[in-house]
């Protein structure tokens, strides 16, 4: 789900801005509805917009790997399964390309997993914004059981295996920029 993914994102120092949403498939299917059938090509993912001289794409590739999701599962993240909740990366650009690229490559080679990393490598394509009510969800939901028991511990890891890029007030989608 993109709460959790958001909502680690908006709490790294540098980030300027984490938008839950929908890639890899056509606006006409870019909702919500649509996208829950696993039959739209969409994946739910999170466009994240970042100052370069504050955090690097490669931090944020940790944070991604390490934190934010698991890369060792195809097509499902923790509770939610379809092809909408794939292992993938939309990078914006050939560098970020090549920098995931070998980053998959060297995580592959230390075998950190149990399991092998199925995350993909996707064109990026458009990325469409998904519904006012999924932005900033878990900031707004802190008390919602899926967030308790699958998103909150996200953000407590960013803040233990990363605290010197941990930001405690989150950088909200809602708020005027």
């Amino acid at each position: 789900c993109f709460w959790g993914v958001q909502g680690v994102f908006q709490h790294v120092k540098g980030v300027k801005r984490a938008v839950s949403g929908y890639a890899g498939g056509a606006a006409s299917t870019a909702s919500y509805g649509l996208v829950t059938s696993g039959r739209t090509g969409h994946a739910e993912a999170v466009e994240v917009t970042f100052d370069p001289a504050q955090v690097s794409y490669g931090t944020l590739l940790q944070i991604f790997f390490s934190v934010a999701h698991d890369p060792t599962q195809l097509n499902r993240q923790g509770p939610d399964s379809g092809t909408q909740y794939r292992s993938a990366i939309f990078p914006a650009n050939a560098a970020q390309r090549d920098t995931a690229t070998a980053y998959i490559a060297q995580l592959d080679a230390a075998k950190l997993y149990a399991r092998p990393i199925v995350t993909k490598l996707e064109d990026a394509g458009t990325f469409y914004p998904a519904e006012t009510y999924h932005q900033d969800y878990m900031t707004e939901n802190p008390r919602q059981p899926y967030i308790v028991f699958n998103d909150l511990p996200k953000v407590a890891a960013l803040k233990r295996l990363f605290g010197d890029r941990f930001r405690s007030e989150p950088v909200l989608v809602k708020q005027p920029r």
